[in-house]
């Protein structure tokens, strides 16, 4: 590798640094943000806000990096994202914390669909799994880095100051990327696919919003949900219809083949497990077993690391053995992690749990690697901002949908435990608050309800995780894919 591949390279690291602590900062910081901010009836909701409106911006976004730039959009994206990140440690309340992390979102569509459209563009199928390996060690600096220093801050200051930490990696985010990424666009009057941006926006926006409306509506809850599907139906069919007649459309559906089609829902459901584990383990080990932020944060950071060694192991096995045999072999090793989890009790050793994530890191970091791989190699250059930001985009949906269906499960069973010991009118949202001031709910019970909600989840994740598992025996290979398309 040359030296100006590797400036490449670094340029890439720092600016998914950005994106990475922030999401070990937050996932660590949010116990205590809820428990301050008296909000865990809608914890889901200050990360799916960011998810959602991450989703409608990483397709935008990559179409606009296909008609005027990599470098040049992912800049863009990185200051959006830094100006959220500024308003979230100004945040006073829950709801303000929420609306900021909504700009955050729009801003890191960018960050994560851009940085791999550009590993795709620059190096060789070869380079590219060590290329993805090195990126993927920014998760682990950042979740040792990140958890340790935002503990640092949330005990010392308050937790208003881990989104303030994020400025100074953006703006070193940006130069580099100005100063290292040369690319020869041709300057031309481009069709841009307004009516397309709309209406895939307004579906998504329309539909993601279900899983966002958690409260309780009774009756009107169901004619909500049906009014929100046919209109997405409707939006729907106006952005296929538009699609089809579009001279430069926002999602090229010639991209789409049976391959295709099936890593992307493997990508679904494996970001849903991703988010899954990502904000629910945390509560486990501070709510559950009582240890603070910081000690959370080292206890994730494994999965990172395990993330990374099997970037780099498994991704050489990919031109050897093929996509399909690597993401089985992922597969079945993050459904063993997942299994796992259900031994889980209230007094289990931070070892044993350290132990379990590794593995599942592991399987993460084989499949994530390998599926992102086989969409760079799907489409030629001109529609690879496309297809990457696709996968992106229902890698994002994954989580979206994901942790609000995990946070209403998550809720109702907390609810469902107290009732079981006859114990009624608890509510999630300010369980400690009552704790606090009530006779009849402990602090011993509440962390029994904690947990018996956690390990409802882990049985989903264990659902989940098989049909992942499925999905990918049937998958066809590289080599049949190749010849088909």
């Amino acid at each position: 590798m040359d030296a100006k591949k590797r400036n490449i390279v670094i340029a890439l690291m720092v600016a998914m640094f950005l994106g990475a602590i922030e999401g070990t900062v937050v996932t660590t910081a949010i116990p205590t943000i809820v428990r301050d901010l008296q909000g865990f009836e809608i914890i889901s909701s200050v990360f799916s806000v960011y998810l959602l409106t991450s989703a409608i911006s990483t397709p935008i976004y990559g179409k606009l990096s296909d008609l005027y730039g990599r470098k040049k959009i992912l800049s863009i994206g990185i200051i959006i994202f830094l100006i959220g990140s500024f308003l979230c440690g100004l945040s006073q309340n829950i709801y303000m914390l929420i609306s900021f992390r909504a700009l955050q979102g729009i801003g890191s569509g960018a960050i994560f669909t851009v940085t791999y459209t550009i590993v795709g563009d620059v190096f060789t199928l070869e380079e590219r799994p060590k290329v993805q390996g090195g990126i993927g060690t920014v998760w682990g600096i950042a979740s040792l880095v990140g958890p340790l220093v935002g503990g640092i801050l949330i005990d010392t200051l308050s937790w208003h100051w881990i989104f303030f930490i994020n400025i100074p990696f953006g703006i070193l985010s940006v130069i580099l990327l100005e100063k290292n990424l040369d690319e020869n666009f041709e300057k031309k009057k481009h069709n841009i696919d307004f009516a397309g941006i709309i209406t895939l926006s307004a579906a998504m926006l329309i539909f993601l919003n279900i899983f966002l409306s958690t409260g309780s509506m009774g009756l009107n809850r169901n004619i909500f949900i049906l009014i929100s599907v046919i209109i997405t139906i409707a939006f729907s069919l106006a952005f296929y219809s538009i699609e089809r007649k579009a001279k430069e459309p926002i999602i090229p559906f010639d991209i789409f083949t049976k391959s295709s089609t099936i890593v992307n829902l493997i990508s679904f459901l494996a970001s849903a497990i991703l988010i899954g584990s990502d904000v629910y383990m945390p509560i486990y080990i501070q709510n559950v077993l009582g240890f603070d932020a910081k000690v959370s944060g080292l206890v994730l950071a494994p999965m990172s690391i395990t993330w990374l060694v099997a970037s780099v192991i498994l991704g050489k096995q990919i031109v050897k053995r093929g996509g399909k045999a690597v993401i089985l072999i992922s597969n079945v090793i993050l459904l063993v992690g997942v299994i796992l989890l259900i031994t889980l009790r209230t007094n289990s050793s931070l070892l044993l749990l350290i132990v379990y994530v590794s593995i599942m890191g592991f399987g993460f970091g084989g499949a994530f690697t390998t599926l992102t791989i086989i969409v760079q190699e799907s489409v030629e250059y001109s529609k690879r901002g496309s297809a990457v930001a696709t996968n992106s985009l229902l890698r994002t949906l994954g989580q979206t949908i994901g942790v609000s269906v995990f946070g209403s499960i998550f809720n109702v069973f907390i609810v469902k435990y107290f009732s079981n010991l006859g114990i009624e009118g608890v509510n999630p949202s300010n369980i400690y608050k009552s704790s606090a001031h009530s006779t009849v709910v402990t602090g011993e019970q509440i962390r029994l309800s904690l947990n018996s909600s956690l390990h409802v989840l882990f049985i989903i994740l264990i659902i989940i995780s098989l049909l992942v598992l499925i999905l990918s025996a049937v998958m066809p290979t590289m080599e049949k894919r190749r010849k088909s398309e």
